[in-house]
């Protein structure tokens, strides 16, 4: 390298500190590094609910548009955010190693350790539809009130209990990384609240034809991970998912003979009607257990839930 790998990043907390891990990682591959901050359309509309913006990538676009003027190397995404179809000249370099994908339960009353043990009528945030649409499933007496912001803002709001919040549901990597562990009532069984595609993951995008940050970044790639979230993203494609779509996704091990298995849900925004499927997968094509599985879904009916 020529001089120091500029790696974009949004400016979130928990951004910066996903940004920070792969500078990090980085300098143990003896690679230096330094961030660069881009501010994205999400960020700028921080009180608007993700699913009124119109297209997608509203957390990945200018951080691209950055990528391919030259201004970065290496754009640093939560993979979850990242559309599943990468700009002409784009691509992914690498996924490090994946931290728990599952969601967490925030709750303003220390004693409520699930979901079950939520009163009714108790106010629960989140503005992913995913997220609204699986508790509609599962407690369809709880009442859902849009929730954004940083992290440490959302869980802030749930603890002080501003407009009414008793509860939140958050992704459990992130409040891991900020620190934030100890603020979690509850870790959810994945089949309970399924995650959402990529969740957990960091997505290490570049040029294509840039081999010297391709090479940077190659130490840093783990194949699980890497495998995990090729079958995510694969039915997220196959279904023509955006991010906010209201796609889940899981990866579990088979309980005999190892192996890895994807699981998919598709659920009706109110909740009424929820659909799993599930496929083994075959790990030199991960992408095709994705794509059976969206299959699988569309013969109970996925497309008519997605508006197809």
């Amino acid at each position: 390298m020529t001089g120091p790998l500029k790696l974009g990043t949004r400016g979130s907390r928990l951004a910066l500190w996903q940004a920070g891990w792969v500078k990090a990682a980085l300098a143990k591959a003896g690679v230096a590094a330094e961030l660069v901050i881009i501010r994205t359309r999400g960020d700028a509309e921080v009180d608007r609910p993700l699913h009124e913006f119109e297209g997608k990538g509203f957390f990945t676009k200018e951080i691209e548009e950055a990528l391919r003027d030259g201004r970065i190397d290496v754009a640093v995404h939560s993979l979850k955010d990242l559309p599943t179809t990468l700009p002409a000249g784009l691509m992914l370099a690498a996924v490090p190693k994946r931290a728990d994908p599952a969601e967490a339960l925030v709750t303003r009353d220390a004693g409520i350790t699930s979901i079950a043990g939520l009163a009714a009528g108790t106010k629960v945030g989140t503005s992913s539809l995913r997220r609204v649409a699986q508790i509609r499933y599962l407690r369809a007496d709880l009442e859902i009130v849009p929730l954004r912001g940083n992290v440490p803002t959302r869980v802030r709001k749930v603890k002080e209990g501003r407009d009414g919040l008793d509860a939140a549901l958050l992704a459990g990597a992130g409040l891991e990384r900020l620190e934030l562990a100890g603020q979690i009532a509850a870790r959810l069984d994945p089949l309970d609240v399924m995650p959402a595609p990529g969740q957990g993951a960091l997505g290490l995008e570049v040029r294509a034809d840039d081999r010297k940050a391709r090479g940077a970044l190659a130490p840093l790639e783990d194949a699980a991970s890497a495998c995990q979230v090729a079958a995510e993203r694969g039915l997220l494609a196959a279904l023509e998912g955006g991010c906010q779509a209201p796609v889940a996704a899981w990866v579990g091990m088979r309980d005999a003979g190892g192996g890895m298995r994807l699981f998919g849900r598709v659920t009706a925004q109110d909740g009424s009607v929820q659909l799993t499927a599930s496929a083994d997968i075959d790990e030199s094509n991960p992408a095709g257990a994705g794509v059976a599985v969206a299959g699988l879904l569309k013969a109970q009916g996925a497309s008519r839930l997605l508006g197809r």
